[in-house]
């Protein structure tokens, strides 16, 4: 059918006309220098790594893709009074790669506790008019902690190898070089003190408990763990400096831990010697909670563990693990411990959500720590993949928030009478629901996390965001008297503060994790809004969600990089999104988008002054030309009957245009609209977005238009768009719902509305 657009006769000629109008005035001004392309829709070519075997421009593996493994045997020994880990561990290297290996290099991580490690002078300081008794006393009077690893033995079959640390890397010279496809097996023997990680903050190390005089020991980075040796940088060798994180290996773990005999442990792996360290009602009590799905069974009750506080043994036992396709090994140990259970099915797979934690953490503790876990687990595995592990497990850790395979370390602490707030309840339900999610990113997804701190952390994040609101679904008494969960982040409005901050102070995504000003917001906040934006705004559920499926599947157990991402979600989902990586993630740039200009308009088949003297320009006059014309308000050519005529009424010509073209039957469904808007809408930000609105009627309907983000690529700084309409507009909204994380909410509106402050408020309440 024939369709007829009622803006065309009033507006395509005029526009014809400036087109060409623009082009006679370029050729008038003088010559201007070139300049590269700056467009913001410009593809990534440049940014982006070149596609090869081992990475495709699809963001898949590719078929030459490679990964070296690493399998550690361990005894390791915790000596209690002191404070102190030693341990022996046979490490088997297995080179996959197509080249042979000169040495290995592996990541002493304890070594940032050393004296005189370099990182502890990483950043600058000043006196401080004022400083608490404490830190003064920390910083000025006490000695620094003794710390970092005493390498006792590096040997192959007993004989000695030839080695050199530098900072927290180690590297073992080979006595030849490891072939592409062999493998090399050789020990280390270790100890180190371990540190207070309350008074010597840390991701691991012990809380002193001075009531009862015991430890709870949270205990990661023990060992030293092979370095990454990929297609993407070889060896992996940026010292650990604190902020990066690490980039691990997969491989397999069999780990003896001896401790004493009265305390209760969890690590990453399974248990191999239940029965041994279990006590019969443990074990009985274990067994329940294998069937129980709906709530937790106290494996180890508070009261036993009261008693045990006061024991401190002798004697000790020594606790079996052993685990498969794993890139890091940890565990958590005390006297103190509660632990509690309760099984979960994660699409038809039965796993143990567990929380171990001292009485200091009941009763919040035993109330939800288990219920988060499971729900984690079921919402990270919906949106990714089915959690492929037996167990996950959260430790109550004052001050802590880490995560491991299979096991992680979370805060959130009532006072001395068990009383917390929300904040503290839902600071820990959060970083329960964080740190467990790290299993999937990146201890599944495993990215480099020394390199590039937003894909886990950021994409975590996200995924943390989603995982919170469906908690808050399946236990509505658990954030009541909220209706959803209270994020901290992930919503849009909640990283305003940080877009539109100080610039001085504000890095780009794509920034390593010791690089920027602000980790927290730069590789958390930031990276986890802008996929909720492409999720809920830009891409829409269905496509996000099955693009954001196939990365999480073509990377499980594997390596992905940035570049990796960015290329799955664009090739699985169909859309060009290098306008948002670009923007989102290698700029500081931040959203406004505004409304600069209303202008109202009648079509008329009369001529008007502005319409004469626009044909004459083009040798043309009224009479010559088959034209229409548009009148504003305060024109002087306006009339005042024109506003309750539509379009066909005002213009004759064109009412006769259509009772000779069209049909009866097609007439019937034209629509007739009376009134004309042009909007100009403004973006002062430097991000293109999509253009969402929001438009009141005068009788007071609404309605929800969304013009693409391509409005905006030819030009940067504004665009207009014509609304037509039989009903008269009284109120124009840009992003009505704030979800484009919009810096200046003062220009979205049309009319204009004034935000009041606090005080204006305040004194018109008085009046």
């Amino acid at each position: 059918m024939k369709r007829l657009n009622l803006l065309c006769s009033a507006f395509l000629m005029f526009a014809v006309m400036g087109m060409t109008a623009q082009e006679n005035e370029q050729q008038e001004t003088p010559k201007q220098e070139g300049h590269t392309n700056t467009n913001k829709f410009r593809q990534m070519y440049q940014e982006f790594a070149t596609p090869n075997q081992y990475r495709t421009a699809s963001g898949a593996p590719g078929p030459a893709y490679y990964q070296n493994e690493a399998d550690y045997k361990m005894d390791v020994t915790l000596d209690d009074k002191n404070a102190v880990l030693s341990g022996e561990e046979t490490i088997t290297y297995h080179n996959n790669s197509p080249q042979d290996l000169e040495y290995l290099w592996l990541q002493l991580d304890q070594n940032i506790r050393k004296k005189d490690a370099p990182a502890l002078e990483r950043d600058g300081d000043a006196v401080a008019p004022a400083n608490s008794t404490s830190r003064f006393a920390d910083k000025y009077l006490q000695e620094p902690f003794d710390g970092g690893f005493n390498i006792e033995a590096v040997s192959q079959n007993g004989k000695p190898l030839k080695y050199m640390i530098h900072q927290t890397m180690m590297r073992i010279d080979l006595p030849q070089s490891l072939k592409a496809g062999d493998s090399y097996t050789f020990s280390i023997k270790w100890n180190y003190n371990i540190n207070n990680h309350v008074t010597n903050r840390a991701r691991s190390g012990y809380e002193y408990f001075p009531e009862d005089g015991n430890r709870a020991y949270q205990i990661a980075q023990f060992f030293p763990r092979m370095a990454v040796y990929n297609d993407v940088e070889g060896w992996q060798n940026m010292q650990f400096w604190g902020s990066g994180e690490f980039a691990l290996p997969f491989g397999d773990y069999e780990v003896n831990i001896t401790v004493p005999a009265d305390h209760i442990m969890e690590a990453t792996g399974e248990l191999q010697n239940r029965g041994d360290v279990y006590s019969k009602d443990m074990m009985k009590r274990y067994d329940q909670a294998k069937k129980s799905f709906d709530k937790p069974v106290v494996i180890v009750t508070q009261e036993e563990a009261e008693k045990a506080e006061k024991g401190f043994s002798n004697k000790t036992k020594t606790w079996k693990y052993k685990a498969e396709n794993v890139r890091d090994f940890a565990f958590s140990t005390s006297r103190k411990y509660i632990l509690d259970m309760m099984a979960v099915d994660v699409m038809g797979k039965d796993v143990m959500a567990v929380s171990l934690y001292p009485k200091e953490g009941n009763p919040l503790w035993g109330d939800w720590s288990t219920k988060v876990v499971a729900s984690t687990l079921s919402s990270y595995s919906n949106h990714t993949f089915q959690y492929p592990y037996h167990k996950a497990v959260s430790v109550h850790a004052k001050n802590q928030g880490m995560e491991y395979p299979m096991i992680c370390w979370n805060y959130g602490r009532p006072d001395e009478n068990g009383q917390y707030s929300d904040r503290t309840k839902f600071g820990m339900m959060s970083v329960i629901i964080h740190e467990v999610g790290h299993n999937f990113f990146p201890m599944i997804v495993n990215s480099d996390e020394r390199q590039w701190g937003w894909m886990d952390e950021g994409i975590n994040t996200f995924v943390q965001y989603m995982a919170e609101q469906e908690f808050g679904e399946k236990y509505p008494e658990a954030i009541a008297p909220n209706s959803n969960y209270p994020s901290r982040r992930g919503e849009p409005s909640k990283i305003v503060p940080y877009m539109k901050g100080n610039q001085d102070y504000i890095a780009p995504i794509m920034s390593n994790p010791e690089e920027v000003y602000q980790l927290g917001n730069n590789a958390y906040g930031k990276p986890a809004t802008a996929l909720n934006i492409l999720r809920e705004t830009v891409m829409g559920r269905e496509l996000f969600d099955y693009a954001f499926h196939t990365y999480s599947h073509r990377w499980m157990f594997k390596h992905p990089t940035p570049e990796d991402f960015f290329r799955t979600m664009e090739d699985a989902s169909s859309i060009d999104l290098d306008w948002f990586w670009r923007g989102w993630f290698y700029t500081t740039d931040n959203v406004d988008i505004g409304i600069k200009e209303v202008s109202k308009f009648y079509v008329t088949d009369q001529p008007t002054e502005a319409g004469r003297k626009m044909l004459e320009q083009y040798g043309t006059t009224p009479e010559q030309a088959d034209a229409l014309y548009v009148v504003k308000e305060e024109d002087a050519d306006f009339k005042a009957d024109m506003k309750n005529k539509t379009v066909l009424e005002n213009a004759e010509k064109l009412n006769q245009y259509v009772m000779d073209n069209f049909s009866a039957e097609e007439r019937s469904n034209m629509k007739t609209p009376k009134y004309f808007y042009q909007v100009t809408f403004e973006k002062p930000g430097g991000l293109v977005m999509p253009l969402i609105i929001e438009i009141t009627y005068a009788d007071g309907s609404t309605e929800k238009k969304t013009y693409p983000v391509q409005v905006w690529r030819k030009n940067d700084d504004v665009v207009s768009k014509v609304m037509a309409t039989d009903k008269e507009i009284t109120k124009i909204v840009v992003d009505p719902d704030m979800e484009t994380a919009d810096v200046n909410v003062d220009n979205n509106s049309w009319p204009k509305t004034e935000n009041k402050s606090e005080f204006d408020e305040f004194k018109e309440s008085q009046d």
